[in-house]
Formats: structure tokens, C-alpha cells, sequence
């Protein structure tokens, strides 16, 4: 589940260039996911279209971002089995605090980034 080159160099300028202004709310989210005993591990699925993966957070437009950004966590991954191990996923998921689980859903392409906050 490490970053993959693909998406890198594909999406991470696109991705990067939103990132800075949702930063922000994703970590704020993130945080109240996990004080909140809901999860500790948040996920945000992303997408340039509308997808059926966790609840909306912030629509593809606003805070003039290109993604709609929607926010989960790994128990609907689980279930609808989206993952193929949850101790993989656990172990390779980062520090939440400085780090966001962004999951990049595309039409070519579908996984997982870690994303570093940016430091205030």
C-alpha cells in the first residue's frame, strides 16, 4: 500500500494543488473521526465525480478544489470489501497527525495516498 509512481506523477500536481486549501477541514475531520471513537483510521476517498463511498465532506468546487473529497473510515472499506487485509492496511496506514489517507478514485486509476499535512 506504499504510494504508488503512477499516481504520483499523474495526479499528485492536481491532487497537491487542492490539497492546500482542504487541508485543513480533512485534518480537522480527521481528528474529530478519532476523538470521536468512530475510527482510527479516516479515510477520504476523492473523485472528480460523484462516488458512493462515505458522506460528502466537501463538494468537487468548493474552497475551489477540482475533487470532491468525502470522508470514511476503514470499517466501510471492510465491508464492502475494498481492502484485502486489515492488518496490511493497519500496518501501512500512517500517523493520522501528519499524515491524510486519501483514496484516489478515477476512471483509469483507483488507491491509496498518504499525504503530509502541511506543517503550520
Amino acid at each position: 500500500m506504499e504510494n504508488n509512481p503512477e499516481l504520483n506523477g499523474k495526479y499528485l500536481g492536481s491532487i497537491s494543488q487542492d490539497f492546500v486549501a482542504v487541508a485543513d477541514t480533512l485534518k480537522e475531520a480527521s481528528y474529530q473521526v478519532r476523538s470521536r471513537g468512530f475510527s482510527d483510521f479516516p479515510i477520504f476517498p476523492i473523485s472528480k465525480v460523484e462516488i458512493p463511498i462515505g458522506n460528502l465532506l466537501i463538494g468537487r468546487g468548493e474552497m475551489a478544489t477540482n475533487w470532491h473529497y468525502y470522508i470514511t473510515y476503514l470499517d466501510e472499506f471492510v465491508q464492502r470489501k475494498l481492502i484485502d487485509s486489515e492488518d496490511d492496511f493497519k500496518k501501512a496506514y500512517k500517523n493520522p497527525d501528519e499524515f491524510c489517507c486519501l483514496f484516489v478514485v478515477d476512471q483509469d486509476f483507483t488507491n491509496f495516498l498518504f499525504i503530509p499535512y502541511p506543517e503550520d
